[in-house]
C-alpha cells in the first residue's frame, strides 16, 4: 500500500505543472456572465396580468407613504398623484407611464475599462455580501466589524476570479464613527480594487460625497454623462419610503447614478404569506419607486429589486432557500423583464450560523435560483451568513469558488463541430478510453470547471494532507489570497486628491457614532 501510494504521488511528469499551475496568483476577472440558457418561468400571462392589475389597484386605492419628504410629496402632486398628508396614491397608469423612461440597461463603467460591467438584458453580475455588522473567520470567531475587515474583504473581491463587483459595505466597520465610515469604505473600493463599486445610501450627503469622490476618480464630467455607481435604496415595506432612502435617491438620480430600488420583503411580516400576494405588494412598491426616480431624472438608470424571504412561524427567524421565496423571485423575475427593466434579487443566502452543512444547501438553493430567475444584479452573492447578520471570511471564498458553477451554467450546451466530437467517437471506437485522444488532448484544459478550493484528491493524500474539511481549506485560501494580493495601480495624483478629499471631509465634523 505504502509503494502504491509513492508511485501515485510520483508517476508522470505533469502533476508538479499542474500544481504550480492552481497555485499561481491569479488577479484574473472573469467577464460578466451573458446567458445562453432559458429564464424558468412560473407564471403564466393571465397570472402576470392579474397581479399588474392588483398592483395598480393598491397603487390607486391604497397608496403608499413618503414620509418626512415635503419635497416629493410636491412632485407627486405636480404629476397628478392624489396626495393627503404622507399618503400618495398614483392613479391607473401613471407609475407605467413614469418607468417608460427607464434605461432597459447600462453600463456600470469600473476604473479599469475592461471590468466595466452591462446590468440588464441576458446579463448577470455578481457582487459580494452587503450590510453585516459582524463577521466571522476561524481564528477569530464573531466580533463586530473593523475597517480592517473592510479592507480585507476587498482585498479577496478584488482577488477572486468570478466575482465582477467590488460591491459596497461589505461589512459594517463600528471601529469608524457613522458619519465618516462611508468615506473609508468608498476609499477603500476606489484604491484596493479596480472593479465597480457602490455609492453610500446612509443620508443624502453621504450620497453627494459618494458622488464627489466619483468625480475625483472619473472626472466630475464623465460622472454626470456616466454611471459609475451602483445603489441599494430599500423600502420599508411595507409600501413606506423614508427620506433618507429617497434623499439618497435623489441625489444619485439627479446626478445620473443607479439604485436598485428595492422592497425588503420578509413573507408574513413585511408581506402577505402567500406568493401571488407578495408578488403584488412587490410590484405595486418597485412601480411608485422606480416612477418617482424617473419624476427626479427621466432616463435615470434603475434596478427592479426583490430582496423575498419568508419567516419562520416559531421563532419569527427569516428562512432563506426555501421554495416560497423561490417561486417569488422566479415570478418577480417575469415582471422585471415584462417593464423592461434589469432585476436584482438572489445571493448566497443561508440562516446557518456557520459555514457548515446547511448553509452549503440554502446557498446553493438561493445562488441557483438567481441564475434561473434571470437576476440581472446579485448583491451578496458571497460571504453572506446568519440571515445577513454576519459576513463570513471563509464563507466569502468558498462562495466565491461556487460563483464558477454558475458562469458554467450559464454558457449553455456548445453545439459546433468541437463539440459534437465526432472525430473522438470515431478515434477510440467501442471499448477504448478517451484520455489519450486528439480531442481530449485539444480541449481538457477547458472543457471542465475547475475549483480553487475544493477537494478531490484519493482519500490517501488527503489524509496525508492533514484530512482537511472544506472550511479549513477555506482559510487556507483567505489567507494565500491575501498574501498575494496585489494592489491595481492608480494615478498619484488622484491617490492623493482622493486622500485629500477624505482627510478634509473627517476634520469637517466631529465623530458621530449615532
Amino acid at each position: 500500500m505504502a509503494e502504491e501510494r509513492t508511485r501515485r504521488r510520483t508517476r508522470g511528469g505533469g502533476g508538479a505543472a499542474r500544481r504550480a499551475e492552481r497555485t499561481a496568483i491569479n488577479v484574473e476577472t472573469a467577464k460578466y456572465i451573458e446567458r445562453n440558457i432559458p429564464n424558468f418561468e412560473v407564471l403564466t400571462e393571465e397570472a402576470l396580468d392579474i397581479i399588474e392589475a392588483n398592483a395598480e389597484q393598491v397603487l390607486e386605492e391604497i397608496g403608499v407613504n413618503f414620509v418626512d419628504n415635503p419635497a416629493a410629496l410636491e412632485r407627486w402632486k405636480e404629476a397628478g398623484a392624489d396626495v393627503q398628508g404622507e399618503r400618495v396614491r398614483l392613479p391607473k397608469g401613471l407609475a407605467r407611464e413614469l418607468m417608460k423612461t427607464a434605461p432597459s440597461t447600462f453600463t456600470q463603467h469600473a476604473r479599469n475599462p475592461e471590468k466595466s460591467v452591462e446590468i440588464g438584458g441576458r446579463n448577470l453580475v455578481l457582487a459580494p455580501v452587503y450590510g453585516p455588522p459582524f463577521v466571522r473567520d476561524v481564528d477569530g470567531g464573531r466580533r463586530y466589524a473593523t475597517m480592517e475587515d473592510f479592507r480585507k474583504f476587498v482585498k479577496l473581491g478584488y482577488m477572486s476570479k468570478w466575482l465582477h463587483h467590488s460591491g459596497g459595505t461589505v461589512c459594517e466597520p463600528t471601529d469608524v464613527a457613522v458619519n465618516k465610515r462611508h468615506l473609508d469604505m468608498l476609499h477603500a473600493h476606489m484604491t484596493l480594487s479596480d472593479k465597480p463599486y457602490m455609492g453610500s445610501v446612509t443620508a443624502p450627503e453621504r450620497a453627494q460625497d459618494s458622488v464627489e469622490m466619483s468625480g475625483i476618480l472619473f472626472g466630475e464630467d464623465f460622472v454626470q454623462n456616466n454611471t459609475v455607481m451602483t445603489s441599494l435604496v430599500n423600502i420599508n415595506s411595507p409600501m413606506q419610503f423614508d427620506d433618507v432612502m429617497m434623499g439618497a435617491l435623489e441625489v444619485f438620480a439627479k446626478n445620473n447614478q443607479a439604485c436598485i430600488i428595492s422592497p425588503f420583503i420578509v413573507g408574513g411580516a413585511m408581506a402577505p404569506v402567500s406568493v401571488a400576494g407578495t408578488l403584488t405588494q412587490v410590484l405595486a412598491e418597485v412601480m411608485a419607486g422606480i416612477a418617482y426616480s424617473q419624476l427626479i431624472r427621466p432616463g435615470a438608470p434603475v434596478i427592479f429589486g426583490a430582496f423575498v424571504t419568508s419567516i419562520d412561524m416559531g421563532s419569527g427567524a427569516p428562512t432563506f432557500g426555501t421554495p416560497e421565496a423561490s417561486m417569488v423571485t422566479y415570478g418577480a423575475g417575469q415582471l422585471a423583464r415584462r417593464f423592461g427593466l434589469p432585476f436584482r434579487s438572489a445571493g448566497s443566502f443561508c440562516g446557518s450560523k456557520l459555514p457548515d452543512a446547511q448553509a452549503a444547501y440554502e446557498t446553493a438553493n438561493s445562488l441557483n435560483m438567481g441564475l434561473l430567475a434571470g437576476v440581472n444584479f446579485m448583491l451578496h452573492s458571497c460571504g453572506w451568513l446568519e440571515g445577513g447578520l454576519v459576513a463570513s471570511f471563509e464563507k466569502f471564498v468558498m462562495d466565491a469558488d461556487q460563483l464558477g458553477v454558475l458562469h458554467g451554467l450559464a454558457k449553455g450546451v456548445t453545439m459546433d463541430e468541437n463539440a459534437q466530437a465526432m472525430g473522438a467517437i470515431r478515434e477510440v471506437g467501442p471499448g477504448g478510453h478517451y484520455l489519450g485522444c486528439e480531442h481530449t488532448q485539444a480541449n481538457f484544459k477547458e472543457a471542465f470547471w475547475k475549483t480553487d478550493l475544493l477537494d478531490y484528491k484519493p482519500f490517501e493524500t488527503w489524509s496525508e494532507e492533514g484530512a482537511r474539511d472544506t472550511i479549513a481549506l477555506a482559510q487556507a485560501r483567505v489567507k494565500f489570497l491575501l498574501d498575494n494580493y496585489q494592489q491595481p495601480q492608480m494615478d498619484p495624483g488622484v491617490a492623493e486628491a482622493l486622500a485629500g478629499y477624505v482627510a478634509k471631509k473627517k476634520e469637517s465634523m466631529p465623530d458621530s457614532f449615532t
